[in-house]
């Protein structure tokens, strides 16, 4: 009888849970929900994340609240969510130096970025380009002829040191031969753009979003652009490509919202449904086109792991060409 008794108990507890479980998933989200940026704010990736997390609140009707969580180029914000509870109520709004980099630069991360998340969608991108100080005279070939001529002689600055801007630039050498030009990180954008504009530096690589503006000032001067094809707010800057005779450097400055992983399937689909409705609001078109974003909503879910794993690959040879591996 005891027996008996035990059983029908666990069968009880088993059917609270499911019915719990179930009522959790189909209730969801009953309360806020926090969107780690693990970034300084003010930054693009924040900039993006903020005008996201407001379209997204609206679709799923309740507040999705920005919270950033800066340091170690974005591992203190990722291991935050990554040992949060899997309930869809702590995301992240990741990058390639969160996803990617991260991963390739130390030799014992901390996380691991296809492991340890659930991939809800990679949201959008920022594209690359590189630009010049004012009193540097030709354009992005003239650059690359001189860098070519003159080994270590030019100075190229990025955001910091193993952030994705300066794997871009890296990669720009690693794929023209081992160019030699010389990386001078600085401390975020805020202080790259003022050293480039103040002649500190031959040129910068950073997000078209961060250095139209000067460059429609005269400032500096935007050079090429690492995408397929010209920019239509800056037809006159040729690709990558067109100047130096590469097959395909495209690079851009991308965005993915991810949850710790075991997330239930219901809360994933529920995020990713309400995500790509989110990227396709007009009025959140008309923000990101503003800050030169490209909303992305066709990679979610599975999809988004691959895109995970095909960048680990793309731009493991240029972090060890670079000589970034941490010991």
């Amino acid at each position: 009888m005891k027996i008996i008794q035990s059983m029908l108990w666990v069968l009880a507890s088993y059917l609270a849970v499911s019915v719990s479980l179930a009522q959790t998933a189909t209730s969801y989200p009953i309360k806020p929900i926090r969107l780690v940026v693990p970034f300084p704010a003010g930054g693009p990736t924040d900039q993006f994340a903020r005008q996201y997390a407001q379209a997204l609140s609206t679709q799923l009707g309740k507040p999705v609240v920005v919270d950033n969580k800066s340091g170690a180029s974005g591992a203190i914000g990722s291991l935050e969510v990554k040992n949060s509870a899997p309930d869809g109520y702590t995301l992240l709004f990741g990058t390639a130096s969160t996803h990617v980099l991260y991963s390739l630069i130390n030799s014992k991360p901390q996380y691991d970025s296809i492991k340890d998340f659930t991939q809800i969608a990679v949201v959008g991108d920022a594209p690359i380009v590189f630009a010049v100080s004012p009193g540097t005279k030709g354009g992005f070939k003239e650059l690359i002829e001189y860098a070519r001529i003159n080994p270590g002689k030019l100075q190229y600055g990025s955001a910091g040191e193993g952030t994705y801007l300066h794997i871009v630039g890296e990669r720009l050498k690693y794929e023209l031969g081992g160019l030699d030009i010389q990386h001078i990180p600085f401390r975020g954008s805020a202080q790259a753009i003022p050293a480039l504009i103040g002649n500190q530096v031959n040129m910068t690589v950073d997000t078209l979003g961060s250095l139209i503006n000067q460059h429609r000032a005269d400032k500096l001067r935007i050079v090429a652009i690492a995408a397929s094809k010209r920019s239509p707010l800056i037809p006159d800057v040729p690709t990558v490509n067109e100047v130096t005779g590469l097959k395909d450097f495209q690079a851009a400055l991308w965005n993915i919202v991810s949850a710790p992983q075991g997330l239930s399937p219901d809360i994933t689909n529920t995020l990713i449904s309400a995500t790509t409705k989110t990227l396709k609001n007009p009025e959140l078109l008309d923000k990101l086109n503003s800050i030169s974003i490209q909303p992305i909503s066709n990679i979610t879910g599975v999809a988004a792991t691959a895109f995970i794993a095909k960048e680990l690959v793309s731009l493991r040879p240029v972090v060890q060409s670079a000589g970034l591996k941490k010991e």
